[in-house]
């Protein structure tokens, strides 16, 4: 993948493969391009060259709901929640082929939409349970803490049914239990065969989680390996922490 913004060369011939049901963390310095590749994976970019496929199906041109559909979804940095909603209502808004969504269907069929929404909400009720928040089902999201909410936005991506997941910085702002639980989290759906691409940059929690690590600079894939070999590379240090490892 290629792209430039500018003057800016975003990625420059970045190419890498993602393994089924492994946990991959895309680490680098500030800029290096981490979020573009997101944003080029799942249709919010058009790249200048290159190409995405995703089971031996090309994805390059399509936009995101379709990519969704597809079976990848992501998260956000800034978390992107809908904050005057519950946890559940967040959570049913991502289940896909919700039969309300015709609103000629809601209106001739009030039943069956009945039935569905029904369907919908005990299906993100589940969810909710899987990722640590039953409790939490009908608080306000605005109430709950941030690593609640972090939480959250992963339950979102679960909800899509999504066999890859990329997921933005799911790590950052958060200590203590609450990092714990996130860590805990992205193992146990590694381990249930969920892939997911991680941009990190807490280098405890890549050692923690990483079954391989892609490290990226000024938009190229500079070196790929275990989270021990990236970690002790000089090279990849200077870069990255200015030497101090």
């Amino acid at each position: 993948m290629s792209k430039r913004f500018g003057g800016l060369q975003a990625l420059n011939d970045c190419t890498f493969s993602i393994d089924s049901g492994k946990i991959i963390c895309l680490v680098g310095p500030n800029g290096a391009g981490k979020t573009t590749i997101f944003n080029a994976i799942t249709g919010f970019l058009k790249l200048d060259q290159g190409s995405v496929f995703f089971r031996g199906n090309g994805l390059t041109g399509i936009g995101p709901q379709k990519i969704v559909r597809a079976g990848i979804a992501r998260t956000f940095q800034n978390l992107r929640l809908f904050g005057d909603l519950t946890a559940l209502e967040n959570v049913a808004s991502a289940v896909p082929n919700q039969f309300g969504e015709e609103p000629l269907g809601a209106l001739f069929r009030p039943i069956h939409t009945a039935r569905s929404q029904r369907k919908t909400r005990e299906t993100a009720r589940g969810i909710l349970e899987e990722v640590g928040l039953a409790d939490q089902a009908e608080a306000f999201v605005r109430n709950l803490s941030y690593g609640e909410q972090k939480l959250l936005c992963i339950a979102r991506v679960l909800a899509t049914g999504a066999e890859l997941l990329l997921l933005d910085e799911p790590t950052s702002g958060l200590s203590g239990d609450a990092l714990e639980k996130v860590m805990v989290l992205l193992r146990r759906l590694r381990d249930e065969g969920r892939s997911q691409l991680v941009v990190e940059h807490n280098t405890r929690v890549v050692q923690q989680i990483a079954d391989e690590v892609l490290f990226l600079h000024q938009g190229h894939l500079m070196a790929q390996g275990t989270p021990e070999a990236i970690m002790a590379d000089p090279k990849l240090a200077e870069i990255y922490f200015g030497g101090a490892l």
